[in-house]
């Protein structure tokens, strides 16, 4: 199953969050559709800022929308220009007040939205395919990845026949709810047609919180065992 579905959307609940966090009874499919005209017109306008993750929350007549970015002064802009033109765009296509909040991402590296970007933008660019993925498969282990695969899909170096070709280093473990796997799909587009970058990054287990062990407890557990 880990295998054949979207690692983030197999994992929401356990160790992944939803990215667009508001409740709706009788509006639901408006206020679903305002959140992808959000999403699709600050992707259009921030192409170069390194945009990972848009997350939206709803109260009433506001949307709280937070950028993470690896790129926040391409984001922000002089003096809060750019960041305040967005507000105001965004605010003209949805009729609702707008909050926009910008987070950094620390390390860009294992990050899998920005890897594929990245491989994406150096393919188009007619880097070799395979020395862009080695160089990033390199760059995330460095950084602290547990593990790492992408695979690319298209006419790969102007081929006449598509293929798949895959990276990996480490260990990713598509089938384990517990394991926290980033993941993202970026198109490339060439002179020969569009090529599919994925990207899975495995940054260890999340394991649920142990309550603190104290004499009370200890002296409970030993006198449920003993029958007492």
């Amino acid at each position: 199953m880990g295998r054949k579905v979207n690692p983030i959307g197999f994992r929401l609940g356990i160790v992944t969050d939803w990215e667009s966090k508001w409740y709706a009874e009788r509006n639901y499919t408006d206020q679903l559709h305002e959140d992808l005209r959000i999403r699709r017109l600050i992707l259009s306008e921030l192409t170069r800022a390194g945009i990972s993750r848009i997350e939206l929350e709803r109260s009433a007549n506001k949307v709280d929308v937070t950028l993470y970015t690896s790129k926040p002064g391409i984001v922000i802009g002089k003096q809060g220009a750019n960041v305040e033109r967005l507000r105001q765009m965004l605010e003209r296509e949805i009729g609702k007040k707008i909050h926009l909040k910008i987070e950094e991402i620390k390390v860009p590296e294992v990050d899998a939205i920005l890897i594929a970007e990245s491989i994406a933008e150096q393919i188009s660019r007619r880097v070799a395919y395979r020395r862009a993925m080695k160089h990033a498969v390199q760059q995330a282990m460095r950084r602290g990845a547990k593990g790492v695969k992408i695979t690319l899909s298209g006419r790969l170096g102007g081929a006449e026949m598509s293929r798949s070709v895959t990276e990996m280093d480490g260990r990713v473990p598509r089938s384990t709810l517990r394991a926290d796997i980033d993941f993202g799909v970026v198109h490339a587009h060439t002179t020969y047609g569009r090529i599919g970058v994925k990207v899975w990054v495995y940054k260890g287990e999340v394991l649920p919180e142990r309550a603190p062990v104290t004499a009370a407890t200890l002296t409970a557990d030993l006198a449920a065992i003993s029958g007492d």
